[in-house]
């Protein structure tokens, strides 16, 4: 089971190409806008911020709205498809937040670099419907893929912040279920503890633009609802067994409050015996995926998404 662990300091694409470690200028730009623009208190107000965010597919990407056993997705297919694999794709947005149309750019991007579909999923959000809805919604998309003729070694499954916690958890949940798992999965930027005990919560308290740990207390208590236990395993993965998982990409920036959920993601379901690797990406920050085409560490951590699904879904 090989674990490679990217050393801080290091971007691992740009590195490869004999670039220095610094960041762009681009990016310390986009860095300061977001500083200026505090994650508003109200959801209402946090659901239209994120989709001011939001920009069209990519050309060479077209969209398809479907509805899988009951779940909004949109079927996200580049022109020049050279793969009959499929990614399944959970947004972020803190449960409560987020959609299909606010993560276009990064999902459209993603099958463009992959050669292959990539399949955005709406799934339900809090508080109008808490935990377990989201997971359920996922472990629904899946079974459709299936019963679609999609084999499991030619899916994977990828996320970002609470969608990177919402593939984990779908990963268990199908496990447990006893379904066929995917070829891998990828979390970007996992949130994957719902009780907030990582220590770069202080320690990247003052380096992350995006979140807070006082934004992820908050929201934890809507995701959860009013009897929700942040213990659950469906929650807070890292409370569950992480044994029997398929291989897994964790990507994180340094300069993320969550960046001790995605390392104590990655030592745990090493120690549990999956195949792991992390990268901790210099200066990144929450999801710096996203803004791809407006920094180029942007466009290398879809790039480096899509090198890793490729290898996993080319058998």
């Amino acid at each position: 089971m090989a674990t490679l662990w990217r050393p801080i300091g290091i971007n691992p694409m740009r590195a490869e190409a004999g670039e220095g470690s610094m960041a762009s200028e681009a990016f310390y730009r986009i860095r300061e806008i977001i500083a200026s623009q505090a994650m508003p208190a109200d959801i209402d107000a946090m659901r239209k911020g994120i989709e001011l965010t939001a920009r069209p597919l990519p050309t060479g990407v077209s969209g398809e709205m479907v509805v899988a056993n009951g779940v909004s997705c949109e079927l996200q297919t580049p022109d020049e498809t050279s793969s009959d694999a499929i990614v399944q794709y959970v947004h972020g947005g803190g449960y409560v937040a987020g959609s299909i149309g606010s993560h276009r750019n990064l999902t459209g991007n993603l099958a463009l670099k992959l050669g292959c579909p990539v399949l955005s999923v709406d799934y339900r959000l809090a508080p109008e419907h808490p935990h377990p809805a989201p997971v359920e919604d996922s472990v629904a998309v899946y079974r459709r893929l299936l019963d679609r003729g999609h084999s499991a070694d030619k899916i994977a499954i990828a996320g970002d912040s609470a969608g990177g916690g919402l593939t984990m958890s779908t990963l268990m949940k199908l496990r447990d279920l006893g379904l066929p798992l995917p070829a891998a999965a990828v979390p970007i930027s996992p949130w994957v503890d719902m009780s907030g005990t990582g220590e770069s919560a202080v320690t990247r308290s003052d380096r992350d633009p995006m979140v807070s740990a006082d934004d992820l207390t908050r929201i934890a208590g809507v995701f959860l609802g009013a009897d929700g236990d942040p213990a659950d395993p469906y929650a807070s993965p890292l409370e569950g067994d992480l044994s029997g998982l398929p291989p897994l990409l964790i990507h994180c920036g340094d300069d993320e409050v969550l960046l001790s959920d995605s390392e104590r993601l990655a030592h745990k379901a090493r120690t549990s015996g999956v195949d792991v690797t992390l990268e901790v990406w210099p200066e990144m920050i929450h999801v710096w995926h996203s803004m791809a085409g407006l920094f180029p560490e942007a466009d290398d951590g879809i790039a480096r998404v899509a090198e890793y699904l490729s290898e996993r879904l080319a058998g």
